[in-house]
């Protein structure tokens, strides 16, 4: 089992839903953990599984104040809560001004999260970093994951800035600097958000884009532009969410990643 980041550039290219559409659809169990510096939505969009709201002072801010006195991946399910349909899910920050709790810890959670599939009734999780830029704190996160997913949506603005994206954090994570010898070097892929129709003709165009860039991303699957299924996730729709087209799209994109990747790989230096 396996840390997994996903993350985007500009714009709303969807990492929230990504990440929880993925997770759902994972072939093993798998725990959202939303790590996005500038402030969770899941709070706001989701209904624990009791039919209540999310505790919002439980999840990323209470891990956060416990790291303080050293942390453990076996104590994550101290914090985290299900939400409708039985996920696991780390609440995010709920304010950018909260990410001073978490400053100097990134490094520890990408530990305890890559860490947290080894011990009994572990899960593989699945980090929502949200936008990241050249200067993002959760790039200490990143080393540890086995696969940095981007996402974007398939418009030429959001192409382009995932392509540079690509290219800086290839820099960042497989360069001499930023990169211990003890971690392991995740690969970077690209996953696009695209009408099904389309899936083919655009996974085809931008893997040839990210073909002659210095990064060595690439596509690895299409999740289907559908709002319908996205509303039906957050619970705000009416539509089974286990057969809309996000979910099934998700599906296929999580099987052909955790088959080509495995997902395994030395544990890191500790």
């Amino acid at each position: 089992m396996a840390l997994i980041v996903v993350a985007g550039d500009k714009g709303s290219p969807g990492v929230t839903t990504s990440s929880v559409a993925l997770a759902a659809a994972w072939p093993r169990r798998a725990l959202v953990a939303e790590c996005d510096p500038h402030g969770g939505d899941l709070v706001y969009r989701m209904a624990a599984e009791h039919g209540g709201p999310l505790d919002p002072n439980r999840g990323l801010l209470s891990i956060a104040i416990a790291a303080r006195r050293g942390f453990e991946a076996a104590a994550l399910p101290e914090h985290m809560q299900r939400i409708t349909g039985g996920l696991e899910v780390l609440v995010g920050l709920g304010t950018a001004e909260q990410a001073a709790a978490v400053s100097g810890h990134w490094p520890q959670l990408g530990r305890c999260f890559d860490h947290y599939g080894s011990i009994p009734n572990g899960a593989d999780v699945v980090a929502d970093c949200g936008r990241v830029g050249p200067d993002s704190p959760t790039l200490e996160l990143m080393p540890y994951a086995a696969l940095v997913l981007l996402i974007a949506r398939a418009d030429a603005e959001q192409v382009a800035h995932v392509r540079d994206r690509v290219n800086g954090l290839s820099s960042r994570l497989h360069g001499s600097q930023g990169s211990s010898a003890s971690v392991a070097r995740p690969p970077i892929g690209v996953v696009l958000i695209a009408p099904p129709k389309d899936a083919r003709r655009v996974a085809s165009q931008v893997g040839e884009l990210l073909s002659v860039t210095a990064g060595g991303g690439e596509v690895l699957g299409v999740i289907a532009d559908d709002s319908d299924g996205a509303a039906a996730l957050n619970g705000r729709g009416r539509a089974r969410v286990d057969k809309s087209l996000l979910i099934r799209s998700a599906r296929d994109v999580a099987l052909s990643i955790t088959r080509r990747y495995g997902l395994t790989r030395p544990p890191v230096g500790v």
